[in-house]
């Protein structure tokens, strides 16, 4: 029994994780400022799979001006293709949280 609760438990923290990305994210789209920004540096994590595979992530960063003049490094929720640091992309973020950015399409 305990382990159902356990399980219960774990499942419901993952849900509302994800439900709270997917309505920042909607946030963003909606009343998101728009910015011309750079990709800072983009961070690799290794990890194995659970057939015992390499599975590799990146995460991708980028540097921006908001709208006081204030530079910003933000994580970009989602990397444009074969991104490479340097690379300039349009974004859109929140003022009040300025440190998550969407790429704009």
């Amino acid at each position: 029994m305990k382990e159902y609760l356990i399980f219960g438990g774990v499942a419901l923290v993952i849900i509302a994780a994800a439900v709270y990305t997917i309505l920042r994210n909607n946030k963003i789209r909606k009343s998101g400022v728009e910015a011309d920004a750079v990709i800072s540096r983009i961070e690799e994590e290794q990890t194995t799979s659970s057939e015992g595979g390499t599975d590799f992530t990146e995460t991708c960063y980028v540097t921006y001006l908001d709208q006081q003049g204030n530079t910003v490094e933000a994580r970009l929720i989602s990397a444009p293709e074969r991104a490479r640091e340097g690379d300039r992309v349009r974004i859109k973020y929140l003022p009040e949280k300025p440190h998550f950015a969407i790429l704009m399409k």
